[in-house]
């Protein structure tokens, strides 16, 4: 039997450490492709491109592994990969492994969890990691080690149909974590500000700011998880219903 077919792919561009990372942790587990933008795509969340064409180059970056830059969004990857890079239909996608926490409420502006939603879409099996570390000196070995056993598990275990997994790797050597909890997602938000600047011209200008604030203090969430020093694993899901809502509608709303 041919070996698992597992397509790699992130947001922080096909040149950062992440990326690397998550290939060397993958590579023993099967066959490797990998489409990566070919710029940081950070906080794109689930664009796509419409309005211009998509460019795609093979690139020589990973020894023995086919990869490939495009100047999309990271869901733009996982859509061209599958139509025209993959050979067959990937068993795995991964997603990752991102600079920084993609825990909470910012899965729905990651790039990175964007691309593992996308490849869900396509009925692949998928997951994305997230280091919560922003340095730029961050070391990504422990979120390599557990990228590896997360990866073994779908691939032996499976997943639950429209299913996929965020992934967080708490900012501690790999002998301090302490294990791994499937959680739940926080919530918690950014309360944002925008501060005005001026340009030389006298213009002015917005640059976003905010700061994150968790107002969850359950025990079993993924912020909870990481603060204590663990790796979290949440289940989440591309449909978005809110299932509780339409009891109410049909109960109080006069259509």
């Amino acid at each position: 039997m041919s070996k698992p077919l597992i397509l790699v792919v992130n947001d922080d561009g096909i040149t950062a450490p992440g990326i690397r990372a998550l290939v060397e942790a993958v590579r023993p587990l099967g066959d490797v492709v990998v489409v990566a933008p070919d710029s940081p795509q950070s906080g794109m969340g689930h664009a796509i491109t419409i309005n211009k064409p998509l460019r795609l180059h093979q690139v020589d970056l990973f020894e023995g592994i086919q990869s490939y830059h495009c100047s999309g969004t990271p869901a733009d990857c996982v859509k061209i990969a599958v139509d025209k890079v993959m050979h067959r239909h990937p068993d795995l996608c991964v997603s990752g492994i991102n600079h920084g926490s993609n825990s909470s409420i910012n899965v729905l502006y990651s790039g990175t969890m964007s691309a593992a939603v996308e490849a869900c879409l396509e009925g692949i099996p998928s997951v994305g990691f997230s280091l919560c570390d922003y340095r730029h000196e961050a070391d990504f070995a422990a979120a390599a080690h557990y990228a590896r056993i997360v990866s073994q598990q779908i691939l032996a275990n499976g997943l639950p149909k429209a299913t996929l997994l965020n992934v967080n790797i708490p900012q501690l050597p790999l002998d301090r974590i302490q294990g791994v909890k499937v959680c739940r997602q926080a919530v918690a938000k950014w309360e944002e500000e925008f501060i005005e600047r001026q340009d030389p011209y006298g213009r002015n200008y917005y640059w976003l700011s905010g700061n994150f604030v968790n107002h969850d203090h359950g025990t079993d969430t993924d912020e909870w998880a990481l603060a204590n020093g663990y790796v979290s694993i949440v289940p989440v899901q591309y449909d978005l219903t809110a299932h509780h809502g339409i009891a109410h509608l049909n109960a109080n709303w006069k259509l």
